[in-house]
Order: C-alpha cells, then structure tokens, then sequence
C-alpha cells in the first residue's frame, strides 16, 4: 500500500494544495487521504487503475473538507469577528445591487427585487403584481438574466473552475456604480 501512495504523494499534494488556500489544510487533507488509502487497501488487488482511484479519494476528501467547512457557522471561542471577515466579493457587490436594478425595465426588477432581495415567495408576487404564478416565475428569470447583463457591462468578475465569484471590479465607465465602490 505505501509504495503504491508514494508512487503518486506529491502530484495528490499538488492537486490538493490548488484547491486549498492553506498549507496546513492542504498537508491535513493529505494525510486524510493517506489514511483513507490505507483502509482501503483491501481493495487494491481490485482497482484496475490505480492512479485514478486514488484521484477518486483525493477528490472526495477535499470535497468533503468544503462540505465541512459549510457547516461550520459559529466563531471558534475567543475569535476576533474582524478575523472570519475575509475578503468577499459577493458581500462587496451586495451594495450595486439595487443601483443595478434601477437600471432595468420596472416589469423585470421589481418582480426580481421582492424575490431575491426580500425573499417574498413567488406565489405571493404573483398574487401582488396580478400575474400567474408562470408569468411571475418567467419575469424573475428574465430579470436575473437581465441583472447578469448589466453586472457584466458594468463589472469585470473573475470566476473559478466552478463558476464561483473569485474577484470582482467595478469598471471606470459605469457611472451608477462609482458610488457603490467597496
């Protein structure tokens, strides 16, 4: 078993660490899946591709440490709040949102703005803009669709592998955002 993990440890450390912002984390995850290979050993006489399966767990135990993470929503004791404030696009943009909004045909934003930004249920928006429940759900799609486009005319995003929020900047032409700037 060993042999067959350190045939592979460093590029499984490597493609842990691209996925991992810390170190630690990342030397963590390793051994966890060091760990997991080791208990599955068993298995090994039936692996036909050995490289993949160990791919396979990789990827599982970094999976795993995010779905982790996401669940942790309380401040470890004696945690500075100013600490957990990482730097967050999305919280960054929060602001441009309802200037954006503005900018879109009264039909599509104000459907859009009681959905997403006050979480009034879809039902009751389309009771309280006399539409159907279809017609409701359609004019917020094609507002979410029409918020993308002005945020991308007005922003440049960078986004990961996933299409997660990486980065964002307000471009110097869009004068309704200046105000909003992070």
């Amino acid at each position: 078993m060993a042999p067959v993990f350190l045939t592979y440890q460093e590029a499984l450390q490597g493609f842990i660490r691209k996925r991992v912002p810390s170190r630690a984390d990342a030397e963590d995850l390793s051994q966890q899946v060091l760990l997991k290979v080791h208990r599955n050993c068993e298995k090994l006489p039936e692996v036909r591709n050995v490289r993949a399966w160990l791919y396979e767990i990789t990827r599982h135990v970094v999976h795993d440490f995010y779905r982790e993470r996401q669940r942790e929503t309380a401040l470890p004791e004696g945690a500075d709040v100013a600490d957990s404030t990482e730097q967050n696009p999305l919280r960054d943009l929060e602001s441009c949102v309802l200037p954006l909004l503005q900018l879109l045909p009264p039909e599509y934003a104000e459907p859009l703005r009681l959905s997403d930004l006050e979480g009034v249920p879809q039902q009751e928006i389309a009771n309280r803009l006399g539409l159907s429940l279809s017609g409701a759900k359609s004019r917020i799609q094609r507002g979410r669709e029409k918020l993308k486009a002005v945020f991308l005319e007005c922003c440049h995003l960078e986004l990961d592998r996933q299409g997660h929020l990486i980065s964002a900047e307000i471009k110097p032409g869009c004068q309704i955002l200046q105000d909003c700037r992070p």
